[in-house]
């Protein structure tokens, strides 16, 4: 069959014949519809994402949506190495299968699920929001920033604060209140003073690096032991460490946690997309998308897209 092949890391995926996938116990064979390009599939394919298993070649991709032997509509996850979802086919558990609601296209759907994932699954498995509380969406402008903010308050967000470098891209997001990072520490921390004094319970942070560590320390400094901050680390765009003083953690009561491939169990992150499924209507969940058929995959994977998902398109799209 046909697959975007990843021969070493760093290389971008070339189309190429790849082995027919055979179902193991457990498993369906799913034909391939859609499949979108996540920043995690990305990651897997230069080797650099922290989930990364077994060696070269393998085949681009970590989800999508497709079609059953039987004729259902299922999105997929995490097929089985080295197969991956820019494929005709894949053999994917059939535990690791959603079937797609009707009012959700194969493009609407293979590019909201992973995004989407990533803010359900911190919120309802890692933070645990309540009612009423106030979430903090540290780097709000990307694609799963803007779906955070949509997903905070459907599950019942009172107040929503978001960041990100671009203001002019903040102002229409539909935050609450919204904080343009500044170059400076010294004015970003006075405003996280101001912020955190009014109380924050819940940070999702998708930037890491600086910003990560100026919220934390602001935390800290607030002391609200009746708002304690749960702050769930997503992403890393800024950056993949940082420098926390010790004492900031001593300080208050802040939990700090992740969300991802390993901190939350597989089903449960297949429980958020099927969330996420059901919410898109009621929420107004969308994703900027632009289209290509698999076999376009070599120039589409490195074309421009702006903030806008690219989506590969199989022969069943």
């Amino acid at each position: 069959m046909k697959a975007a092949v990843v021969r070493e890391a760093g290389h971008s995926p070339i189309l190429a014949d790849f082995a027919e996938p055979a179902a193991e116990p457990g498993e369906v064979i799913v034909e391939v519809a859609a499949a979108a390009v996540s920043p995690l599939a990305r990651g897997r394919a230069r080797g650099s994402h922290y989930s990364v298993a077994g060696g070269f070649p393998f085949v681009a991709g970590v989800d999508g949506v497709g079609h059953l032997a039987d004729g259902r509509r299922v999105y997929f996850a995490l097929p089985r190495a080295p197969f991956g979802a820019i494929a005709e086919r894949v053999p994917v558990p059939a535990a690791q299968c959603v079937e797609v609601p009707d009012g959700l296209d194969d493009v609407a759907a293979a590019a909201l699920a992973n995004p989407a994932m990533s803010s359900f699954a911190a919120l309802t498995e890692r933070a645990v929001l309540r009612p009423g509380e106030t979430v903090l969406v540290n780097g709000a402008t990307g694609t799963a920033g803007r779906l955070a903010i949509g997903i905070a308050r459907h599950l019942g967000a009172g107040r929503v604060i978001a960041t990100g470098r671009n203001a002019v891209a903040l102002a229409t997001l539909g935050a609450d209140e919204t904080l343009a990072i500044p170059a400076d520490d010294g004015a970003l921390d006075a405003r996280l003073r101001e912020i955190f004094a009014g109380g924050v319970d819940v940070v999702l942070d998708y930037l890491w690096g600086r910003t990560a560590e100026r919220l934390l320390v602001a935390a800290a400094r607030a002391k609200r032991e009746d708002r304690p901050v749960r702050f769930v680390q997503i992403g890393a765009a800024s950056g993949g460490e940082i420098t926390l003083p010790g004492a900031a953690l001593r300080a208050a009561p802040i939990a700090l946690m992740g969300s991802g491939i390993g901190s939350v169990p597989a089903p449960r992150l297949l429980a958020s997309v099927a969330a996420a499924f059901a919410a898109a209507g009621p929420a107004g969940l969308a994703v900027e998308t632009v289209t290509a058929p698999f076999a376009d995959v070599e120039r589409a994977w490195n074309a421009e897209t702006g903030s806008a998902r690219l989506v590969l398109l199989g022969d069943r799209a």
